[in-house]
């Protein structure tokens, strides 16, 4: 089976030559979300909490547009600008996935385009 192309409205289209997910057998991989308005395609204005928020609903538009939440997810990365805030990101990040917490890596990087404080993948699973 082919890899199949994910597209939604509902999230920022993608800022480069590439796809806002794939789907490839039972597994779909979400491109790394920037806090990105999909109305405006601007960075949301705020804190990191807010950014946190918008980047997961980014990642959850685009699983709705492949017919899964974020139950689904089994693994995410995500990279700060600053780790010192990561008790800000999880605080939120706790709050989108609740009990289903996925396996995640958290790296500090040195910038992120568009000046982001954050971006997340994530790897989904379809049962």
């Amino acid at each position: 089976m082919k890899p199949e192309q994910i597209k939604t409205e509902k999230a920022p289209a993608a800022i480069g030559p590439y796809s806002q997910g794939i789907k490839a057998g039972q597994f779909v991989f979400v491109s790394g979300q920037l806090p990105l308005d999909p109305a405006t395609g601007q960075i949301v204005e705020g804190d990191i909490k807010v950014q946190t928020a918008r980047a997961i609903r980014n990642v959850q538009s685009i699983l709705q547009a492949a017919r899964l939440d974020l139950d689904n997810v089994v693994k995410t990365t995500i990279y700060l600008k600053n780790i010192n805030d990561f008790a800000a990101v999880n605080e939120v990040y706790a709050g989108f996935f609740g009990s289903s917490l996925p396996a995640r890596a958290v790296v500090q990087v040195a910038a992120l385009p568009k000046d982001a404080g954050l971006e997340i993948e994530a790897i989904a699973w379809r049962s």
